[in-house]
């Protein structure tokens, strides 16, 4: 079931300048592409709930515990340069 594209249209979206045979060539590449998501769209069956991963991970995340901070004193005292209880940085963006 052959899937027709329009490369140039495509092309013209995607603001790409391409030649004869770049069209011809991504026509051929998008039309294998879209033939088997076609494939694979006709397919009938539900999912399976336990094939999002091969392996079965899970809790990947740990729990949110709280926890005391760091001293901000101690911090500010091992930054090169502070100033009002801030790190002073240089500017990002020329004044």
């Amino acid at each position: 079931m052959p899937v027709d594209i329009d490369i140039a249209h495509v092309a013209r979206l995607a603001r790409l300048e391409l030649t004869p045979e770049e069209m011809e060539t991504y026509r051929s590449q998008l039309g294998v592409i879209l033939e088997h998501a076609a494939r694979v769209q006709a397919l009938e069956g539900e999912p399976e709930v336990g094939s999002v991963h091969g392996l079965g991970i899970e809790g990947v995340f740990r729990d949110d515990e709280v926890a005391a901070s760091l001293d901000r004193d101690e911090v500010l005292a091992a930054a090169p340069e502070s100033r009002d209880g801030f790190f002073v940085v240089p500017p990002a963006l020329e004044q």
